[in-house]
């Protein structure tokens, strides 16, 4: 067992007996003396496992419980295993990787000091850890951590929200609106975060950037729950992170060399895909707003054909003569 596997262990016979004796220990952990010896002062210094040697009964307990009504100890999460706290570890530095430590990672560092501490990290090994995984994120929009915090708190809570939100358009310079939603759910796509909400302003369920949020505060009445159900049929019937509107299906032939990595890719949950007899690859996927899709298709121009339906054809074909255009405009 590994060293986690044993502090719990350790913990668990003490706790079930009272008092063991050091060679009983040795032998339900299978280890040498030195290293029941070095387990035994880490819970006591780093873990604070008031564990002290009892001459009476010449076995280890825990002090505090020889005091009747003294709270007893518990040592949090080891049921964990080395290998899963190592997992954690990576998880939160894929959140500081993905940008969102600023969001979340006040809220999180006293739970991985934690970690680190049932790890046995020396400091400077705990400094050297999260350069050992490296995210690169790019075209991330930021959002005000107290904004996330207060939909977050609204969302779980089931309260009301009023926000101040300043829709995007063209002009980009668009006066804030006062909203009225009922949050129904947080959504993270592409480094950037969403809020689902019925709005009870346009009486319907909508998307909001939360990077567009200029005020937020959370109300005192209860927010509508609308079923997971109608917020899947409405909100992600679409390619991306656009919803509404009219669902067409957008059929796509990749040549062979853009097919042996789009064959590895989930496009929608609902695409479906044929491999044809020349290598390429036959793509038919769901959409109810083509700006998103036309951006993915232009990162495989001259690799991909749009075959159906005809006004996205269009539209992607008026994209790649802009973009000849504005070349030939350069020179």
């Amino acid at each position: 067992m590994d060293r986690t596997e044993r502090f719990y262990k350790i913990e668990m016979l003490i706790r079930s007996r009272s008092s063991v004796r050091f060679d009983t220990l040795l032998a339900e952990l299978e280890v040498s003396p030195a290293t029941l010896k070095r387990d035994l002062a880490y819970l006591r210094e780093r873990l604070g496992a008031p564990i002290e040697w009892d001459a009476f009964s010449r076995g280890y307990r825990f002090a505090q419980e020889a005091w009747r009504g003294a709270p007893k100890h518990e040592l949090p999460g080891l049921w964990l295993s080395e290998h899963e706290l190592h997992a954690l570890l990576t998880l939160h530095q894929m959140l500081a990787g993905l940008g969102e430590a600023e969001l979340l990672g006040r809220h999180l560092a006293p739970m991985f000091e934690r970690v680190q501490a049932m790890l046995g990290l020396s400091e400077q090994a705990a400094r050297e850890l999260p350069r050992r995984v490296k995210l690169i994120a790019t075209s991330r929009r930021r959002s005000s951590t107290a904004h996330f915090e207060t939909v977050c708190s609204a969302v779980l809570q089931g309260r009301r929200l009023q926000l101040l939100y300043r829709k995007r358009g063209g002009a980009g310079s668009q006066r804030p609106e006062p909203r009225e939603l009922s949050p129904q759910r947080l959504v993270h796509y592409r480094h950037a975060w969403y809020l689902d909400a019925w709005c009870h302003r346009s009486e319907g369920l909508r998307r909001f950037a939360l990077d567009a949020v200029v005020e937020a505060q959370a109300l005192e009445a209860k927010a509508r729950r609308l079923p997971l159900q109608q917020l899947e049929a409405e909100l992600d019937r679409g390619y991306g992170i656009f919803a509404g509107g009219r669902e067409q299906w957008a059929e796509l032939r990749f040549d062979a060399e853009a097919a042996a990595w789009v064959a590895q890719e989930e496009w929608h949950p609902r695409q479906r895909s044929t491999r044809q007899t020349d290598g390429s690859l036959l793509l038919r996927l769901p959409y109810v707003d083509a700006t998103e899709l036309l951006m993915d298709l232009l990162r495989h121009a001259g690799r991909v054909q749009v075959l159906a339906p005809a006004a996205l054809r269009r539209a992607y074909a008026e994209r790649l003569r802009s973009a000849v255009a504005g070349l030939a405009d350069g020179d």
